[in-house]
């Protein structure tokens, strides 16, 4: 259990981190006089290192072993959160968080890898347990970001990650057990370089269109979108002929596989990129304070930590299916409310009322999330875990990269929120018809 703490300690710190900068977002575009659009990029170029970050760890831990990736990847981390807390600007704060998000990318793949050694045949349960996990980050996140802003500043957010970080290194090095390779395999280099070209052009694109004087005849969007095009052909080109690409094609579109990987894409772009601008939101429709819009966010995990445990409890009796059907059917229900604003109730109310029906939704569909595919390639379990990352950070970078860029044009960013929030509402409803094809629990794995 000692070692589930300390990994458990690790995926805490990288969901505080998200939540604390998603609190501290209106300050660091006032402080660094930045657009909303490049300073949403504090929160995307955070979630496109994770995402690069999660397939590559997953394969750097079976090589080199789970103990030196994971503790690797906290150096790193707590190195870059010094360093963003001295940025003079927003240009090298953005590079930091890509840097540091390399590093909380690491943390779930090898995380995932060291508790399948460590537990056996329990590892689903204790893989499940994760889902508890992150909304406990997800819910003193925000407070401690709106502490720290109210009463310091943003960079403050950056030292209280550093000093988590160094924390966690030392229990690291001290109880978590030396784990031998497991393969001598290389890591994709060109993929990755790829995969990362192609949606780093996409965000610029995207972004660019933030400013009123370009749109989508500019040379900037369409440059940018062209390189995300021929990058991304070029990685599926890749990925099909290499003879390890870091992403199998099999765990990409495979039987089972496919289905799961859309859910994740949807269910981050939901829950990892809109939820972050919950804040936000609050802030410029309702007018309503940092400290305050930042526990909105705390109300959301809390929801998430109420269901969380009775889902993990149940899971292998409800299967895979159920639950995730049930627990995007509510997120898009907390997602309508949160758009419809304070019609009925008062503003904070209606705000908190949403954020604790998407915590729920959460709660219920995550540990099925976390677990559907993994039976079907249990060798395989640090690269599936990776990819699951990989799409829902993606989900996240397309939602915030896409509504950052909207509210940066909108002479009403708050109503604009509202829309979007309506919108991905009606997209996870259309994907409800689709659940059936998950994978479905057909014993432990």
């Amino acid at each position: 259990m000692l070692v589930f703490a300390i990994v458990g300690f690790a995926l805490f710190i990288a969901t505080v981190d998200t939540t604390i900068v998603a609190t501290a977002l209106a300050a660091i575009q006032h402080d660094l006089d930045a657009p909303i659009n490049w300073s949403g990029w504090t929160i995307t170029i955070y979630a496109l290192g994770q995402l690069v970050a999660m397939p590559l760890s997953g394969k750097l831990s079976d090589q080199y072993g789970r103990k030196k990736v994971f503790l690797t990847s906290a150096v790193v981390f707590v190195v870059a959160a010094f360093c963003c807390s001295l940025a003079p600007n927003i240009q090298t704060l953005i590079a930091f968080r890509a840097v540091q998000a390399l590093g909380g990318g690491a943390f779930m793949p090898s995380a995932t890898g060291i508790v399948v050694d460590q537990f056996g045949r329990e590892r689903d349960r204790a893989l499940g347990l994760f889902a508890s996990i992150l909304p406990i980050g997800s819910a003193t996140g925000p407070i401690i970001g709106g502490l720290v802003v109210t009463y310091w500043s943003w960079r403050g957010v950056f030292v209280v990650d550093a000093a988590l970080g160094a924390l966690l290194i030392v229990l690291g090095l001290i109880f978590i057990p030396r784990s031998e390779p497991r393969t001598t395999a290389r890591p994709d280099v060109p993929g990755i370089l790829l995969l990362a070209l192609s949606i780093l052009a996409a965000m610029y694109g995207v972004t660019s269109l933030g400013d009123v004087h370009r749109g989508v005849l500019s040379p900037h969007f369409l440059v940018a979108e062209a390189v995300a095009v021929l990058a991304g052909a070029l990685f599926v080109w890749h990925t099909r002929r290499a003879a390890a690409p870091f992403i199998p094609m099999v765990l990409l579109r495979g039987k089972g596989f496919g289905v799961t990987n859309v859910i994740n894409l949807l269910y981050g772009a939901a829950t990892l990129g809109l939820v972050a601008l919950i804040p936000l939101y609050a802030n410029r429709r309702f007018g309503i304070q940092v400290l305050e819009a930042g526990i909105l966010l705390t109300v959301q995990a809390v929801g998430t930590i109420c269901v969380a445990g009775l889902a993990v409890l149940v899971i292998r009796r409800t299967g895979y299916r159920k639950p995730i059907f049930t627990g995007l059917l509510v997120i898009a229900v907390g997602l309508l409310v949160l758009s419809l604003g304070a019609t009925v109730l008062p503003p904070y109310l209606c705000l908190a009322l949403a954020a604790g029906v998407i915590g729920i939704g959460q709660g219920v569909a995550v540990p099925a999330t976390n677990n559907a595919s993994l039976q079907l390639a249990p060798d395989q379990a640090a690269a599936i875990a990776g990819l699951r990352g990989l799409f829902r950070q993606s989900g996240s970078i397309i939602a915030v990269s896409v509504t950052t860029a909207i509210l940066a044009r909108s002479d009403e960013p708050g109503l604009a929120l509202a829309y979007v929030f309506a919108a991905v509402a009606v997209t996870l409803a259309g994907i409800l018809p689709f659940v059936r094809l998950v994978p479905e629990y057909r014993g432990r794995w």
